[in-house]
C-alpha cells in the first residue's frame, strides 16, 4: 500500500516559504502611504471638488431651476463672469447676483452690501429630485415663503404674487435702469411671479403692472428679480426669455463696465480655508514638504540596521575583568574606597622603579624627583595614608599619575 503525503518540508515547518516575501509588505506599505496623502489632500479640497448640480437653484446647478446656463450665455455676450466660492472681501466694480432661499434670514445679505451692485432673484418652485436622472428636478409646485424677514433692511412688507396659468407677459420698463417705452417680450411663463411692498420701486413691469423687476428705494443698488424663470436654465431654453434675462444682466453690470458675481456660498459652496488646505498651499507647502521628507527618511532609516549588532552578554560575566569588576562593586558598596589610596601610592611608586630598571633604591627616587621638580614620593605616600573619602582619594590618585608620568617620561 502506497502512502500520499500532502505537503511537504519537515513537522515544524522550518524550509516553507513565507507567507508575504518582502517585495509585498513594501509595495503593501507604498500604496498605503500613497492612498492616505490622496485622501488627505482629497479632503482638503473636497468644497473645491464638489460639482454642485444638487438639483438646487444656483449657479453650479444643472437643473431647471438653476442658473449654470445664465453665466454660459455671458460668456457668450462677452461679459466678465464669475462663479464665486469665496466669502465677500471686496466687491467694488463687480454686481454680485445671489439666489437666496426662504428660509434664511436677513443676516445672510449683509456682507454683500459693498458690491457695486446686488441683484437678488427670489425663489419661485418647489421642486423635488428626479430619482431616474442625476441633477435632474421634478416640479411639486410654487415654494412661496415669507421674504419680510430676509429682505426686512430693504422693505418692511415684501408680499409676492403669481398667475393662475401659463401666459406669454410683455414686460415694459417703468423707471430706473429701463426707462419707460423699453419692451421686452418674454415666452411662456408657468405662473409669473410679481412683488410689491413699501420699499421697491417699479423698474420693470407686466401687463398690469405688477412689478416684475423692482429696485430698493434706500438703497438704489439693490435689485430684486421677482421670477427667477427669466434668468434659470428653463428659462433660457427659450429665446424671447433669454434676450429679456440677459437684457436684465448686462443693464446690472451696465453693459460690461462691471464684472459679473454669481455667489454660490449662500448654497453651501464657500471654499474653506481649513488646516490642511493651509498647509497644502504656499508658504507653508515648503514645510509640509520638509516634514513629510523627514519621515519618509525617519521610516528608512529604521527599516536598515546600522553598525555592528550588539553581542548579547551572559548574566553572569566571567574571567579576570568580572573578578575585578566584582572585587570593585564590593569595595563600593562598603564605602572602603578611601583604604585604597596607600595601596595605589606603592604600586605607582613600584612601578618608576620597574620603568628604571628595577635596582634602584628610595634614595635615588627622591633624588631624582627633586631633580625633575616633582613631588617626592614619601610626601605623596603620607598623602594617600591620610585620605578619608572619596574624593581624597580622587584627588589623591590624579596626582600619583601625573607624578608616574613625569617621572618615566610616559607623556613624552
Amino acid at each position: 500500500m502506497s502512502t500520499v503525503v500532502i505537503g511537504g518540508g519537515d513537522e515544524d515547518g522550518s524550509d516553507r516559504a513565507p507567507l508575504f516575501s518582502a517585495r509585498a509588505v513594501l509595495a503593501l506599505v507604498l500604496v498605503g502611504v500613497v492612498a492616505f496623502a490622496a485622501l488627505a489632500v482629497l479632503s482638503a479640497y473636497a468644497p473645491d471638488l464638489r460639482s454642485g448640480n444638487d438639483g438646487r437653484a444656483h449657479a453650479l446647478s444643472k437643473s431647471a431651476i438653476g442658473y449654470a446656463g445664465a453665466p454660459i450665455l455671458l460668456k457668450g455676450l462677452d461679459e466678465r463672469v464669475l462663479v464665486s466660492r469665496t466669502w465677500p472681501n471686496g466687491f467694488k466694480g463687480a454686481v454680485v447676483v445671489l439666489t437666496p432661499s426662504a428660509s434664511q434670514q436677513a443676516e445672510v445679505l449683509k456682507p454683500f452690501q459693498g458690491a457695486e451692485r446686488t441683484l437678488i432673484i427670489l425663489p419661485k418652485w418647489a421642486a423635488a429630485a428626479d430619482p431616474l436622472h442625476k441633477g435632474f428636478v421634478r416640479k411639486v409646485g410654487l415654494g412661496g415663503g415669507d421674504f419680510s424677514k430676509l429682505l426686512g433692511a430693504y422693505s418692511k412688507d415684501t408680499r409676492l404674487a403669481d398667475r393662475k396659468a401659463v401666459a406669454r407677459p410683455v414686460l415694459r420698463g417703468a423707471g430706473g435702469p429701463f426707462a419707460g417705452g423699453t419692451t421686452l417680450p418674454l415666452g411662456p411663463i408657468d405662473r409669473l411671479q410679481t412683488v410689491s411692498g413699501a420699499g421697491w420701486v417699479p423698474s420693470l413691469v407686466d401687463e398690469t403692472g405688477a412689478i416684475v423687476l423692482a429696485v430698493s428705494r434706500q438703497h438704489p443698488d439693490v435689485w430684486l428679480l421677482a421670477d427667477p424663470d427669466l434668468v434659470n436654465n428653463q428659462g433660457l431654453a427659450n429665446l424671447d426669455t433669454a434676450r429679456a434675462g440677459a437684457a436684465i444682466l448686462q443693464a446690472a453690470s451696465e453693459g460690461g463696465a462691471n464684472s459679473i458675481l454669481f455667489d454660490v456660498t449662500l448654497a453651501g459652496f464657500e471654499r474653506g480655508r481649513g488646516l490642511g488646505r493651509l498647509m497644502l498651499e504656499p508658504p507653508w507647502l515648503a514645510a509640509t514638504l520638509c516634514a513629510v521628507s523627514a519621515a519618509i527618511l525617519m521610516g528608512f532609516h529604521a527599516l536598515a540596521r546600522f553598525g555592528q549588532p550588539r553581542r548579547r552578554e551572559r548574566p553572569f560575566a566571567l574571567g579576570a575583568a568580572a573578578l575585578v569588576h566584582n572585587s570593585a562593586d564590593l569595595v563600593r558598596m562598603a564605602r572602603k574606597e578611601a583604604q585604597l589610596a596607600p595601596a595605589y601610592a606603592a604600586l605607582t611608586r613600584a612601578l618608576v622603579l620597574k620603568a628604571g630598571g628595577g635596582h634602584m633604591q628610595d634614595r635615588w627616587l627622591e633624588d631624582l624627583a627633586a631633580r625633575r621638580g616633582a613631588a617626592a614620593p614619601s610626601a605623596l605616600t603620607v598623602e594617600a595614608e591620610a585620605a578619608k573619602t572619596r574624593d581624597d582619594l580622587l584627588v589623591v590618585a590624579k596626582k600619583l599619575f601625573d607624578w608616574r608620568e613625569e617621572m618615566t617620561r610616559e607623556r613624552r
